[in-house]
């Protein structure tokens, strides 16, 4: 039986690579262990089935951007609650991008299109530039859909003038295009939010907010992705 050695060092054995082109293969999810992916450089093997993968490669890894479901009431009260969700447990089984999960996908991942305030629903992160121009700096450009439950029940009256051009105070509001969906239920979309606008305008007409649920940003929706999970959007899709 061999003695334990290091996966780096095992894999510069193998291939005659060096140490540190051994670490990238692995921190790029390019080497199996047992048939597993395996991204731990320091962990020790002996006797187990330590593989390359064919197609692996020295090349930085693709920017990927990740699609959350954010569900109400989880730590509400701490700013970074929604990445804490992002963790290989919570990947959709949904998720049919075909991208395969490493670790570096869940570092310095950059929020964009922040959520209404209290709402729930579809939230994004990136490490991809066309995202980030798509989401931020585009964003009069990216219309975005919220379900809201109401208090009360809606009159047609109010969803007259929840379509109308609306000012909050002397600056006029992004117009709205606002549709029943029950009695309490309205249906939003609109783009370049502003913060607080939505409770803003119900409450303009006399109506009270319950919650929000955010359900789609662009041509980007959340689907089947279920509260508390997340998925990759597909390679080279955009909003």
């Amino acid at each position: 039986m061999s003695e334990p050695i290091r996966l780096d060092k095992r894999l510069v054995d193998m291939i005659h690579c060096t140490r540190a082109e051994a670490q990238k293969y692995i921190k790029g999810g390019w080497v199996r262990v047992d048939g597993e992916v395996e991204m731990r450089a320091n962990l020790k093997v002996q006797d187990q089935d330590v593989a390359l993968d064919a197609d692996a490669s020295l090349e930085p890894i693709p920017p990927v951007t990740i699609l959350l479901n954010f569900p109400a009431r989880f730590n509400e009260n701490e700013p970074d609650a929604p990445l804490q969700l992002i963790i290989p447990e919570n990947h959709s089984e949904d998720d049919d991008s075909g991208i395969d999960i490493i670790d570096d996908h869940f570092y310095k991942l950059e929020p964009t299109s922040p959520l209404e305030e209290g709402a729930t629903g579809l939230m994004v992160f990136t490490k991809d530039y066309r995202v980030v121009r798509r989401l931020v700096e585009d964003d009069k450009k990216n219309e975005q859909e919220y379900v809201v439950e109401l208090n009360e029940e809606i009159e047609p009256e109010q969803i007259e003038k929840l379509n109308a051009t609306m000012k909050q105070g002397s600056w006029p509001l992004p117009k709205a295009k606002v549709s029943q969906q029950s009695e309490k239920r309205l249906r939003f979309a609109l783009a370049y939010v502003r913060p607080g606008q939505i409770e803003y305008m119900c409450q303009s007409v006399g109506l009270t907010v319950v919650s929000m649920r955010r359900i789609r940003i662009g041509r980007v929706s959340m689907a089947k992705l279920q509260p508390g999970q997340w998925r990759y959007l597909p390679k080279d899709f955009l909003f």
